[in-house]
This record gives C-alpha cells, structure tokens and sequence, in this order.
C-alpha cells in the first residue's frame, strides 16, 4: 500500500510505478505533483494507494504522522514499523476516508461541472452498487474479526474428530506438530484408518487463503491461526482464475449463515480478480481532484440545517448558497441574535488548507461579499412585508433603521493526533476579521465581523458517514451555543471590539423623538431591540455624541 498526499511532488518512477494512467498526477521533468485525492488500485501492478488530502501536511515536507511526504510513501510496507500499535490507525483511517468519498458520491450524481476554469469532477470507473477492492478487502477483514472464533472452534471441533483411532507412528512421521507453551505438541493433521469429509473445510480452505494473500500483500498485520491450510504462491494464481467455477460446484453445501457469507465473500472476490473475465478492467478508482467540494460538504452536513424555501424574484437562500460549480459558498443557520430574542443568521464558510495555514485576503473579502448577500435577500423580503421567518428580525425598520449584527466564521480542518475521531476539538483560531464601511457604526450593514475557528478534520470525517441525525442534532446545539457566547464574549470586551453598550434610560414613548432629533448622529450607532430596548453602540474612539450618554447607562454583558 502506498500513501501520497495531494499537490505534494514525487519521482516520476514511483508514480509510473504505482498508476495505470496519468490523470492523477502532473508530470513535470522527472518529478510529478498529485492532483487527486482519493483511492486507487492496480490489478496490473498490484498496487493499492490513497490519495490523501492536504490537511494531512503540516509544513514543509513534515506531514501529521510525524514523518516526512517521502517517508510516509513506503510507511506501512516497512518491516520494522509495521507490527507496532502507534501505527493501527491506518486501518480506521481507510475505512473513514474511503466511506467519506462513497458517501460524497452518493449525495452528488452528477459531478461533472465546469465553470470558468474551475471544473469539478469526481472520477470514477465505479457503477452504483458496484464493490471496489477496497470494498472486499474491508469486507474480509471484518467479517474475519467477527466470526473469526466461531469459524475456529468449527474447525478445530472437525480436527479433533479426526483424531477417533490415530496411528501415532505414521502421523509423527508425516505432519509437524504446533508446541504450545514452547513444550508440548499438538498434532493438528491426524493419520487415522476412516476419515471423515468435512463440507465446510473446502470452503474455509478457499476464504482463508484469500484472506492470507491479503494480508501479506497489503500488510494487514492479522493473526490468523496456523490451524489452516492456506493455497499460496503458484496454486493461489491458478485459484484466481478458476476460483468462481470451483465454489459454484460446492454452492449447495451452505445453509449456516456464516458460511453463506463467507461464500458470498469469495464469489464477490474471485469475480474481481479474475484474469479469465473479458469485462476486468486493470484498474479501478474513486477520486476528486478538487476536495475542497468534499470538505465543504462535509462540513456543510455538520453545521447547516434544512433551509426555508421561500423565495423572493426567484431566489431563495439555498439558490444563494450553492454555486453552478458546485462550491457551498455557505454554511448557514438561523440561531438566537447578540443582542435580543429574535433570529439571526450565522453564515460560515469552510476553509480547506494545510492544517497550519489562514484564510487569504480573497477568501476575507468574498466572505462578506456573501454576508451582504444574505442581508439584502431578508430586506428584499421585508420591503415586500415578508420574513424568512416569524422570529427573524434583520433591521429595526420602526424607529433606528439600524441593522442586526450579522456573526460570521470561518472554519478550517486540522489534524493534531491521528488517533482521535470522537472529539471535535472546536478552537479559535487567529484574529477577528473586521470589515466596515464607517468604523463607529456597529448596526450599519456594512459593519461585519468574522471569528475564525479550527476543527478536528478526523472528526468531520467519521461525522460524515457514521453520525445519525440525533448526533448532529446534539453537535450543532452545542456548536450554536459556544459561537454565540464567543461572540457576546468579544462585543463585552471593548479592547477587543472597539465598542461600549448601552441601554437608554428613557421612557419608551421617549424614544421617538430623541431619534428623530439625533438621527444623524446616531444613524447605525442605535438599534431598538424586539424587547424594545433602545441600545447605544458607542464607538471608544467617538466623541460625537459623548453629550448624549446622559440618556444611556452602560450595559455590564450582552445576553
């Protein structure tokens, strides 16, 4: 099995060497770049890889299993390494990984997309419902480990009714014994005068001899009991090719549930594998050579919920989340606003780098180009007297025409242990993003901010395909809560924010008119809650109206 990591450069011998076809890769002189993630096999070569993304590169050369891109090619192959506990994480991470792509499959069909110069595709030679060799190997793996101890105690039960009347002589002389404790042997091949046929055994001869051949060739590190009798080397090959007429000879001997699974198994792999097939192809894949698709989706299935249809001149919000090309611009949801009991928007976006590496100025600037997006889609809304919903309040039309404070995150992948896949690990990440169009105006449209944030890549993978929607449910409440008070957190701290709050003093039939005298000054400083409280957003640096504060007291913490 061989690890490569996408946009990483590798001799072009090794990627001749292990690919088929080129696509996965971009020559350049003697070296190549990778240009895929995902999975692929050989049946010409023999060679199994993961493409693996490149959050997985930490800086460098280095990567996050603390080896080098070059070191981690040959990795599991490496006969001092391969039998130590540290690096068990490759099986989980195959099956994750590998499930991840089939489930991005599965929720996009039609995945061949260009727009611009940016085209979008998932490459596969895979029909639906179709095993991939991966598929089969997992498979063989667990099914072994689950059944393994009734499938030898069957076994061993037909060894020891072989034993009825040995003769000792001939059986010391012809068959080598097991020493168990290092001392006493144990005869598994008993010589005796009747012996008895056992139905299963041909077929356990067949699935554990596959199952041996895999764990040699892709180092599976599994025990299998010495007990049986494996086909290897030149017997195995011509097993392969005529494997499928073979068990179709045997298939009415199996009723056990067991075995009719184990049957199934070595069907399913003697049809792969067969050389004697006109239809076999030399190689199969699953792949996608733009991920940051898969990411987005991934998150986007962690964090969004399923959004209101209505719709304004013929656009609806899931219309301004989703481009032609197939990129989620968003990922959204309507949550508790900063400053009252109404809903506002909290509009995300995904960020799929290295594990070290920030967000660029471009992506900061389409960040709010997307926020003003959504901001003006809940005014079209409200100037035709409408709502996304009934607790949605964008702007305080009545009194301020101020505007709701819009939170916004970005959320990028990183990976910092190899072994965790349950905790999400949600941190922050760098400095608040500001932008403004005048800095003293905090309920101004224009005036957006952007609290940036880590998370467990590892976790987002196993979410994707293994979380049921109770487990979604129970993250995202969670995950709402904690941005909300990690923003309210950042508003109560002026040297953070820049602002002081306040809350007006005066009776509410008072509020009109002090608006209506002060308008200019306070345009986009003032904003009257759906609890009707008049608040004040006093810029440190603003001393226009430091003659005003009189009529405010100063709010301690945001609720």
């Amino acid at each position: 099995m061989k690890i490569l990591i996408e946009n990483e450069i590798y001799p072009i011998d090794l990627l001749q060497k292990v690919f088929e076809d080129p696509k996965f890769y971009k020559q350049n002189g003697l070296e190549g770049i990778i240009t895929s993630v995902g999975y692929y096999h050989s049946f010409e070569k023999n060679s199994l890889v993961f493409m693996l993304p490149k959050v997985f590169m930490k800086e460098d050369i280095k990567t996050v299993f603390d080896c080098t891109k070059d070191e981690l090619v040959d990795l599991i192959d490496c006969q001092s390494i391969k039998h130590k506990i540290q690096y068990n994480w490759l099986r989980q991470l195959s099956v994750h990984f590998y499930n991840s792509l089939t489930e991005f499959k599965k929720r996009y069909t039609n995945t061949s997309i260009i727009h611009n110069t940016e085209t979008f595709e998932l490459n596969t030679n895979l029909v639906d419902k179709e095993y991939s060799f991966l598929d089969l190997l997992l498979s063989f793996v667990n099914f072994y480990k689950k059944n393994k101890q009734q499938i030898l105690f069957k076994h061993m039960e037909f060894v020891s009714s072989q034993a009825k009347k040995p003769r000792w002589e001939k059986t010391i002389r012809k068959s080598l014994p097991i020493l168990a404790n290092g001392k006493n042997p144990i005869y598994v091949e008993i010589t005796n005068k009747k012996k008895i046929k056992n139905t299963e055994e041909e077929l356990l001869n067949y699935f554990f001899s596959i199952l041996n051949h895999l764990n040699s060739e892709h180092n599976l590190n599994l025990k299998i009991d010495k007990s049986f009798n494996f086909i290897t080397g030149n017997k195995f090959k011509h097993l392969c090719n005529t494997g499928s007429a073979k068990l179709r000879k045997i298939k009415h001997r199996y009723f056990n549930d067991t075995l009719k699974k184990m049957y199934v198994l070595c069907e399913l792999y003697f049809s792969k594998i067969d050389k004697s097939s006109i239809k076999r192809r030399r190689e199969e894949f699953l792949s996608i050579n733009n991920y940051n698709l898969v990411f987005e989706d991934m998150i986007d299935k962690l964090f969004s919920e399923k959004l209101n249809p209505i719709e304004i001149n013929g656009i609806t919000i899931e219309k301004l989340k989703k481009n032609d090309d197939g990129k989620i611009i968003d990922h959204i949801y309507d949550y508790k606003s900063l400053i009252d009991t109404s809903d506002i928007f909290y509009i995300g976006d995904s960020k799929y780098y290295k594990s070290n590496s920030s967000a660029s100025k471009e992506s900061k600037y389409k960040q709010f180009t997307y926020a003003k997006n959504i901001i003006q889609f809940n005014i079209d809304l409200l100037n035709k007297k409408r709502t996304y919903n009934a607790t949605m309040r964008y702007r305080d039309t009545y009194l301020t025409e101020g505007y709701n404070i819009t939170p916004n995150f970005f959320i990028y992948g990183f990976i910092d242990d190899i072994a965790n896949y349950d905790s999400h690990k949600i941190t922050k990440k760098g400095e608040v993003i500001s932008s403004y169009h005048f800095k003293e105006r905090l309920f101004d449209r224009d005036t957006l901010f952007v609290h940036q944030y880590k998370i467990n890549f590892l976790f987002v993978l196993k979410a994707y395909t293994n979380f049921n929607d109770h487990k979604i449910e129970n993250f995202r409440k969670e995950v709402k809560l904690t941005f909300r008070n990690n923003f309210l957190a950042f508003f109560d701290d002026s040297s953070k924010c820049g602002f002081k709050f306040y809350e007006s003093k005066l009776n509410e039939t008072q509020y009109s008119d002090f608006i209506t005298e002060n308008f200019k000054r306070l345009n986009g400083k003032c904003f009257c809650t759906n609890e009707n409280r008049l608040l004040l957003a006093k810029y440190i640096d603003d001393d226009t109206i430091d003659d005003l504060i009189g009529h405010f007291i100063k709010i301690k913490k945001l609720e």
